[in-house]
């Protein structure tokens, strides 16, 4: 099968499972696993943070980033269609206590005039106090759309200016900075914390850096311990990081130009696209989404329908030329074009 239902469906390469093989390890709850501290140090690198630190999910270095920053009873603003908002759970209020002040856009960015419009800040016991807000770089349900460095450095300008903390759920910054044009320290700067994903578009099996500064990172430490995600001889994980960090990121271009090749094909052949497709995520809009999820995997390609009419196609180091032109004729056979 040809799976474009999501970059996370990546297979280790064999030099990123010899790597995992030959890790040294230690007991990372001490912090005493070398790969892990080696990890944490490039990543921190990376984002131009003081610190870094390792942790299961995406999912949760962006709950750990929430709690590091706020107090129960605090609100957040954040993006409709954020991932923290629509696919985690509920974490931010049933773990965090966390109000979300929420801004609607179609590609699930905002504003800095708009997150301006939503801080409440009043000394009034009526009302929950805004202390951070979130974006989202690159957008998921936005079809992969990017914050630029204008953008967000506008953004983190106007919530320190009142006093609020920005993170960004950066679990795509490699797409962002490609596509920006940009080395993604840039886009991290603004940020008083950053996290991002191996286990997206670099092909590690698993696993998220958090990163920030000192302080934060170690209060976010103490928060993963709570949640469960002190990991002991975690080295053999983080050297699968640290084999995509040194070797994968020069896929995620490649990953971009076939989404390209793909969305030009399928608009030649009269195919409709309800988002722009910036990065490596393609919505597609049809119909009757369910039956052509069912006649895509017929044809021996796998995709995702996220909402009523669209499916979701998502380009990864996994799939080559050959694949990406027999999906783009699956594509027209299942569609009838």
């Amino acid at each position: 099968m040809i799976d474009l239902r999501s970059d996370t469906v990546t297979q280790p390469s064999d030099g990123m499972r010899e790597a995992m093989a030959r890790a040294e390890v230690g007991d990372d709850v001490y912090g005493e696993d070398p790969t892990v501290n080696r990890l944490q140090e490039r990543a921190a690198e990376l984002m131009g943070k003081e610190c870094a630190l390792f942790v299961p999910s995406g999912t949760m270095a962006n709950l750990l980033a929430f709690l590091a920053q706020t107090r129960p009873g605090d609100s957040i603003i954040l993006s409709e269609s954020a991932h923290p908002f629509h696919y985690e759970n509920a974490n931010v209020a049933m773990i965090g206590g966390l109000l979300t002040r929420t801004i609607d856009d179609p590609l699930g960015k905002v504003t800095a005039e708009q997150v301006t419009e939503k801080m409440v800040q009043i000394d009034d016991p009526h009302c929950s106090q805004t202390t951070l807000a979130a974006i989202e770089n690159t957008t998921n349900r936005g079809g992969g759309a990017y914050y630029g460095y204008e953008e967000v450095e506008a953004i983190g300008r106007v919530c320190h200016d009142r006093g609020l903390r920005l993170h960004c759920d950066g679990a795509r910054i490699f797409n962002a900075a490609v596509a920006g044009n940009i080395d993604a320290c840039y886009l991290a700067r603004p940020c008083d914390t950053i996290c991002f994903c191996l286990s997206k578009g670099l092909g590690a099996p698993v696993g998220s850096l958090l990163c920030g500064d000192r302080e934060t990172i170690h209060r976010a430490r103490r928060f993963r311990k709570m949640l469960g995600g002190g990991m002991r001889q975690a080295g053999i994980l983080a050297a699968a990081g640290l084999y995509a960090l040194e070797h994968h990121l020069d896929d995620v271009p490649e990953d971009h130009r076939r989404a390209g090749r793909f969305r030009r094909a399928l608009e030649e052949a009269g195919v409709r696209f309800p988002l722009p497709s910036p990065t490596n995520i393609v919505y597609v809009e049809i119909p009757d989404a369910d039956r052509a999820v069912s006649r895509l995997a017929e044809c021996g390609v796998r995709v995702n329908p996220p909402r009523a009419g669209w499916l979701r196609v998502v380009f990864h180091r996994d799939i080559s030329d050959e694949m990406l032109e027999t999906a783009i004729e699956a594509f027209k056979q299942a569609l009838g074009k």
